[in-house]
């Protein structure tokens, strides 16, 4: 049955692959998005945007907008929120106004005119540091890294005794660690739709999304996931900069994956009420993935830039553990990386690109966030 699906946040990267896989299952796409400029350029409506998508421009925190864009609506994707760890450390107030008072807005209006369900896109970043074991094989969910205190002090959380831990496949159920105000927000964001919703007929679900990449990214956005803000410095013949020592671990799942996990989630019988992870299931070294990405791109000899020092916010590792999206939503197999950097590349390679790195560390180190 063709259901009307708003998605808030929609004109932006995961949301106009997810419209695409709406539409072709025959569903009606609507899309609220403010546009803003650090994602969209000041472009308008974005070309990649499908055309039979209907796009209303306005900002989550508009009730009169967030009305309008409800009427008819059968299921809502919960998109809209300012994304950036780093970014987030500083530009406070925005982080919190956007994604959390937008969600609340957005709850106030469905309080009025509930729909189906309300799917609402959390992030990895809520578990601070992944799941860890002990040398002695126990495991650790409230892991903590210590400042370093020179050069050979090591990056990884240690034990009481000083033994490194050893990371292990995060699950849904280890409690939170918010280590950024991105981080925080997302949590409120999470909550507030799995509190609000059953409170009101609705159905809600919440996703936790790792590092997403894929074409239609915005290279431009100095904040954005990682692999768009190395590509953006490949293309441009700069060298991809990595913070810390480049041996801090993450998952990268291409944007079609996500996309399809939006879909089961919108639909299984099983999602409402719950929380799942959504990854590849494979992690790589952040060193590892921008070498290879520089390979792909046909730059092979732009090692990766090592800066030997730690934003404010960053976690160390955390990987997915997958067992409760793939038994229960069916999440199925993840695109090969090598062909999905490959498929990354050559889009790039038709793009401009604005390498802003740079500035975003100066801001960074002017507010001495990175250390």
């Amino acid at each position: 049955m063709a259901d009307t699906i708003l998605i808030t946040g929609g004109a932006g990267f995961i949301g106009r692959h997810l419209a695409r896989a709406l539409l072709a299952e025959g569903h009606r796409v609507r899309v609220l998005d403010s546009l803003i400029e650090q994602v969209h350029g000041g472009r308008g409506r974005p070309d990649e945007l499908d055309p039979d998508t209907e796009l209303v421009v306005g900002d989550v925190r508009d009730d009169g907008v967030v009305r309008r864009s409800l009427a008819g609506v059968d299921k809502v994707v919960h998109l809209a929120a300012e994304v950036g760890v780093g970014q987030s450390m500083y530009a406070v107030d925005r982080y919190v106004s956007v994604n959390d008072h937008g969600t609340a807005i957005l709850f106030q209006q469905l309080i009025e005119r509930p729909v189906k369900r309300v799917v609402v896109a959390s992030s990895m970043s809520i578990y601070g540091e992944g799941l860890y074991r002990t040398a002695d094989g126990g495991l650790v969910e409230d892991a903590v890294r210590r400042p370093r205190t020179g050069a050979g002090a090591p990056w990884d959380p240690v034990d009481d005794r000083g033994r490194p831990l050893v990371p292990v496949p995060t699950p849904e159920w280890k409690r939170p660690a918010l280590a950024s105000v991105y981080a925080i927000t997302k949590h409120v964001q999470e909550r507030l739709t799995l509190t609000l919703a059953p409170a009101y007929g609705m159905e809600g679900v919440a996703l936790r999304l790792w590092n997403v990449y894929g074409p239609g990214q915005a290279l431009s956005n100095p904040y954005t996931g990682v692999l768009a803000i190395f590509a953006s410095r490949i293309h441009n013949g700069q060298a991809p900069m990595v913070f810390e020592d480049g041996k801090q671990r993450r998952d990268f799942v291409h944007v079609e994956d996500i996309a399809r996990a939006f879909l089961l989630a919108l639909d299984h019988p099983r999602a409402p009420g719950e929380v799942y992870n959504i990854a590849s299931g494979e992690d790589r070294s952040v060193e590892e993935v921008a070498a290879l990405l520089a390979e792909a791109m046909g730059r092979s000899g732009l090692r990766p830039e090592i800066a030997g020092k730690a934003r404010a916010g960053d976690i160390r590792h955390c990987i997915a553990d997958l067992t409760k999206a793939r038994t229960e939503l069916g999440l199925g197999a993840p695109r090969d990386f090598g062909r999905g950097l490959a498929e990354l590349a050559e889009w790039v390679a038709r793009q401009q690109a604005e390498d802003r790195v740079a500035q975003a560390r100066r801001e960074l180190e002017a507010r001495g966030l990175v250390a």
